[in-house]
């Protein structure tokens, strides 16, 4: 069997994480932005995504997963000097024609119970089938954009990128690192992390809107619809919508890497 569904609803153990400045300016150097940018937030959670998704997909399940959503939904900023808890639940289970989504959500919280952060995380397991599917989607976000883009924020992505995101994020999978790993899983090399992609389009949409602060965004929702390589550009469109902003971005091939992007200010 390649996932159980008895596991979708079962919270994960708790993770603590104690926010450092250099941590933080960690992060911001590996995503080439100020300390302070709202896809930080991963950082604290991301030592429980990966139990809650093992819970309920198979090992073999598993290679064939992908990262294919991801919606942060940010309460307050998180800053240096912060306790955190964080703790995951994969809450749904979804047949699809093509394979099968699972969906966790991550709850960080201040260690007196404030709730700084809820991400859903949408992971896809390519070619795999469900018996049943359990539970909801997460929150929509489709994009459906009307006319030419307010602005498009082009950015160069470092040959290094991959190695500084790894360090700063602890996802260090091989696919990001390796060339010849990532070439033997069928790529043509190493893609860079789907969150730091993520990272620069949140930027890029902060640039056109104006606004200096990374603490002002409370909603960032994306799709991954193709890998970002490094050594190339990526260069995000982006849409005013009800609500706040639609986005999009494109590799340097002018393939999008990231389709139904949304970005609520506060």
């Amino acid at each position: 069997m390649s996932f159980d569904v008895n596991a979708i609803g079962r919270a994960g153990d708790e993770r603590r994480y104690e926010v450092s400045a250099a941590a933080l300016q960690a992060y911001a150097e590996a995503t080439d932005d100020a300390p302070g940018g709202p896809v930080f937030a991963i950082v604290p959670v991301w030592d429980a995504i990966a139990p809650a998704s093992r819970a309920v997909a198979s090992d073999e399940a598993r290679k064939r997963v992908v990262h294919y959503e991801h919606d942060m939904l940010l309460h307050r900023p998180i800053e240096a000097g912060m306790a955190l808890v964080s703790q995951a639940t994969p809450v749904a289970l979804l047949g699809r024609p093509n394979g099968t989504s699972l969906v966790i959500k991550t709850e960080t919280r201040t260690s007196d119970g404030a709730l700084v952060n809820e991400q859903y995380v949408t992971e896809f397991f390519r070619g795999v089938e469900t018996e049943r599917s359990v539970g909801e989607r997460a929150p929509d976000h489709r994009l459906a954009s009307d006319g030419d883009p307010i602005a498009k924020v082009a950015y160069p992505v470092a040959d290094d990128q991959t190695v500084r995101y790894a360090a700063a994020s602890g996802d260090d999978f091989a696919i990001h690192l390796d060339d010849e790993f990532a070439r033997k899983v069928g790529l043509p090399g190493r893609i860079v992390h789907g969150l730091c992609t993520m990272a620069f389009a949140g930027r890029a949409v902060l640039e056109a809107a104006g606004v200096d602060d990374p603490r002002t965004v409370r909603r960032l929702a994306v799709r991954f619809s193709a890998p970002l390589f490094p050594g190339g550009t990526v260069a995000t469109r982006i849409w005013r919508v009800d609500g706040g902003f639609g986005f999009d971005a494109l590799g340097g091939d002018g393939r999008a890497v990231i389709k139904d992007g949304r970005a609520e200010l506060r």
